[in-house]
């Protein structure tokens, strides 16, 4: 366990004005609050904390910042309270404190719509003050670096959890050694025999070639020298999972994974960047598309450097990234350059970005998201993307994830110009909105008056940016038709139970969903995100039709043995009135089929498990399913009176499900509650006599059997 003066001489180092009594304090508090508290290694509890403190320490970070590391745990594993914390050590730190107990109670690794929700909170709480997330990223390295004293499954899960979220985050943020490092070790946890084939092969490689970083590095020097250029070079062999992950995406084995090795390259100016640049490629060749310019066109977490890729040694690919000493700083510590401390004097780098404006042009994007799946996607998506910089014809740089099309490019521009979009200008050439936009280009979008955005452009953009509002004009656009859609499937179903749907029964079922008013609910009901029997049961949970038959009809089959249960197969939905055979399984009783269900091919050669059976005449009260499949006119009001009349014929709809959309047609599968095959014949004849309805058919889905079919 490092000592308090030890500790104390790392902050000294690069902020000789630290209040170095408040740290003594902090460090003493956290050491008596944790005192009798173990870590699973069996070493004491505080030795974690100060860690964590000593990991921001080589950020070189403000006081309030390391102090908060030594007490991160203390509000949420100990007796001391929001308001002792404050009191000692101020409210800027308990602030700080409370932040990173929020973000260690955020299940981010849980179920999708509860993973979207806390990343909400994550995003808030990094709002407020970033440096809660920089404790937090700190916490988890350490973490990371001794996470073999956990149980393998918890292992695991936390493994898992810094690979998509912890590492790409700390990515965004500019920290990129943490993020490889994060990677590394979670990757060392998730699959330890492709590290460590990747070590053996580094092993190898290197007796064979020998010292290659050096060799490489001494030519530099060499060139340096000659076109006399000051320069530091520091070279290194990419992380294993780097290396896996190149491996993968290229479907490529080590043996021909040229690019391994990485070159950083620190100049005095600006200036000297460029002469770097020109020094190397005028020596060696640059590969093709593999040059980026970061100091002419910055990220927006302020990373700045010249990346770029030549054929060095033996042909073989290096990385090399060019940048003066002061990007150098940013690079390594990303936004929290804004916090850093240099000779007790808080960093002056013209580079740093300030926080606040990097974090609300992270986030204002996914305010106004709705879904909760939508905004997890998002956020997914931009943490993982690299960028590519594309120009607008007035000269103007757009900023745009690698494999974004013009769709992306126009929302990035204004979401008014990306509705409007009708096409697209690439280096003045007109091509279709599919294709990939690279660096450099020049994208011109060609909008039209009334145009709006199509269902196809979620499957051609790649920014959150651009689907979540693809994703809103889109509902908007159906709202109001899914709305009326949604009123009569509601009062179908409702009149099926004897009720009416007034507003009344409809806020009370949009309450019991948990939406926002009963517009919202009969639009999800439209668009079949919810179907009608949740929406009555929400209401009158006693009088939705319930799908378990077996307790309301068990006797309503003949040919059955005293106390056998029977199940109705999903592939053929058979219903009283139709010729049945029963299959036993064991475990599941007897599974009911049709007469000619494709299924029993399976079990021909098995007529031991065969039951004749058949439905007893007016013992089949029980509600039963049935899927309908129709190609119905694409005109306004159609689908609203097949829903009246399916309701006027007293058959519930439980679910609808659209299979096309085209602009004169829509193909769509109604699955509806009945008593028998007659209610079902009558139904489609009636259905059959709508003008509007081109095709009917009854659905039936072999593929489902597998779900009552288990081996015997």
């Amino acid at each position: 366990m490092i000592p308090a003066d030890d500790l104390v001489e790392l902050v000294r180092a690069y902020n000789p004005k630290t209040n170095e009594k408040l740290i003594r304090e902090a460090y003493d508090f956290g050491l008596a609050m944790h005192e009798g508290q173990y870590r699973h290694s069996g070493e004491p509890y505080f030795s974690h904390p100060i860690e964590v403190a000593a990991i921001l320490t080589e950020q070189q970070l403000d006081d309030a910042t390391i102090i908060t590391a030594l007490l991160h745990d203390t509000i949420e594993d100990t007796k001391a309270s929001y308001q002792e914390v404050a009191k000692r050590f101020g409210e800027e730190v308990a602030m700080l404190v409370d932040g990173v107990t929020k973000l260690t109670n955020l299940q981010l690794s849980s179920t999708e719509t509860k993973q979207a929700e806390n990343f909400r909170k994550l995003f808030m709480a990094m709002s407020k003050d970033l440096r809660v997330i920089l404790v937090k990223l700190a916490d988890r390295l350490h973490n990371m670096r001794t996470i073999r004293a956990m149980r393998p499954q918890k292992q695991v899960v936390k493994a898992r959890e810094t690979m998509d979220i912890y590492a790409p985050l700390a990515g965004r943020m500019g920290m990129q050694w943490m993020r490889e490092e994060l990677e590394d070790l979670a990757f060392k946890v998730l699959n330890p025999e492709g590290r460590a084939s990747i070590m053996r092969r580094f092993i190898t490689l290197q007796k064979e070639t020998g010292d290659v970083i050096q060799r490489i590095t001494d030519d530099m020097e060499t060139e340096f020298e000659k076109a006399d250029v000051d320069a530091e070079i520091v070279g290194r062999a990419k992380k294993p999972y780097s290396i896996w992950r190149k491996m993968q995406a290229k479907d490529q084995g080590f043996s021909r994974l040229s690019d391994i090795y990485g070159f950083r390259i620190i100049t005095a100016n600006e200036m000297d960047c460029y002469r770097v640049l020109g020094t190397i490629h005028s020596r060696w060749r640059a590969v093709p598309g593999r040059f980026k310019d970061y100091i002419s066109q910055p990220k927006s977490n302020g990373y700045r450097s010249i990346h770029t890729t030549v054929s060095g040694r033996d042909g073989r690919r290096v990385e090399v990234q060019i940048r003066t000493r002061q990007m150098h700083q940013v690079a390594e510590t990303g936004v929290a350059a804004h916090w850093s401390y240099r000779d007790g004097v808080k960093g002056e780098n013209p580079f740093a970005v300030d926080p606040a404006g990097w974090i609300r042009s992270l986030t204002e994007q996914f305010d106004t998201e709705e879904d909760h799946e939508d905004f997890l996607e998002a956020v997914k998506l931009e943490m993982y993307q690299d960028q590519v910089f594309c120009f607008t014809p007035k000269g103007d740089v757009v900023k745009l994830p690698r494999g974004a099309t013009p769709i992306d490019f126009a929302y990035a521009i204004h979401t008014r110009i990306g509705n409007a979009c009708v096409g697209a200008k690439v280096d003045h050439m007109r091509v279709p909105l599919w294709t990939r936009v690279k660096n450099g280009q020049s994208v011109e979008i060609i909008t039209a008056h009334g145009q709006m955005p199509q269902a196809t452009w979620l499957e051609i953009a790649t920014t959150g940016k651009a689907k979540s509002a693809i994703r809103r004009a889109l509902r908007e656009l159906d709202r109001e038709r899914f709305v009326k859609l949604g009123y009569e499937l509601a009062r179908a179903a409702f009149e099926h139970v004897g009720k009416k749907p007034t507003d009344r029964v409809l806020d009370m079922a949009a309450t019991q969903l948990r939406l926002d008013d009963r517009d919202t609910l009969l639009a999800r009901l439209g668009s079949a995100e919810i179907n009608a029997t949740q929406v009555v049961q929400a209401v009158f949970p006693e009088l939705a039709p319930d799908d378990k038959e077996e307790v309301t009809a068990e006797r309503a089959v003949i040919g059955l043995e005293e106390g056998q249960s029977f199940q109705r197969a999903p592939c053929c939905d058979p219903l009283p009135g139709e010729r049945i055979v029963g299959i036993t399984h064991r475990g599941k009783g007897v599974v009911v089929c049709t007469i000619d269900c494709e299924t029993l091919t399976q079990y021909e050669n098995q007529p031991e498990r065969w039951l004749d059976l058949r439905w007893q005449v007016g013992k089949h009260k029980a509600i039963h399913g049935a899927t309908l499949d129709l190609t119905i006119s694409n005109d306004a009001g159609v689908l609203g009176r097949i829903c009246s009349l399916i309701g006027e014929h007293k058959a519930n709809i439980a679910d609808l499900e659209f299979t096309e959309r085209k602009p004169d047609f829509f193909r769509l599968l109604i699955h509806v509650e009945l008593r028998d095959i007659e209610h079902l014949h009558s139904l489609m004849l009636a259905l059959q006599a709508e003008g509007e309805v081109a095709a009917i058919k009854r659905h039936r889905d072999p593929s489902r059997a597998a779900v009552f079919a288990p081996k015997q």
